[in-house]
């Protein structure tokens, strides 16, 4: 039998901000996060809207190109690093290690947040979230959070 979702959450494009708190509050101990879902439904927009929330005071975009961006937000009055990943144009793991993706997951004082894990997810530690994102109108989506 699998386990049950640690969260499963619906909303829309004007009620994502409480989304993303309803998630970090029930999971911002985990580091590593796993956004999965077809393009378009929305991980880079959520990602956006957290790092948003969280302070950061960075340009936050799609990395879809430079693979990693990096960003920074104060949490208790630290300097914390979030990794923000997009594995989408990845071949397989052994250029994701290259890249320096397994590095970044690893670090256990800061956050990875990874666009397509499917791409290698055999990098992603234990215990990490699974967040699947899936389009249920034009501006409506439901979220399934599964810690594995």
């Amino acid at each position: 039998m699998a386990p049950a979702p640690l969260l499963q959450i619906s909303y829309s494009l004007a009620t994502i901000e409480n989304a993303v708190n309803q998630l970090w509050q029930s999971a911002h101990q985990y580091n590593v996060w796993a956004f999965s879902g077809e393009m378009g439904a929305g991980k880079t927009t959520f990602v956006h809207t957290l790092c948003n929330t969280l302070g950061v005071q960075d340009a936050v975009s799609s990395p879809t190109f430079a693979l990693i961006n990096e960003y920074h937000f104060l949490k208790d009055g630290t300097d914390r690093t979030i990794y923000h990943m997009d594995w989408y144009r990845l071949r397989d793991t052994e250029e994701a290690i290259n890249a320096g993706m397994e590095d970044c997951v690893m670090q256990k004082n800061n956050y990875s947040f990874i666009e397509w894990p499917e791409k290698a997810p055999e990098l992603l530690p234990h215990p990490h979230l699974w967040i699947t994102i899936e389009s249920t109108g034009p501006d409506t989506r439901n979220m399934t959070v599964w810690v594995k």
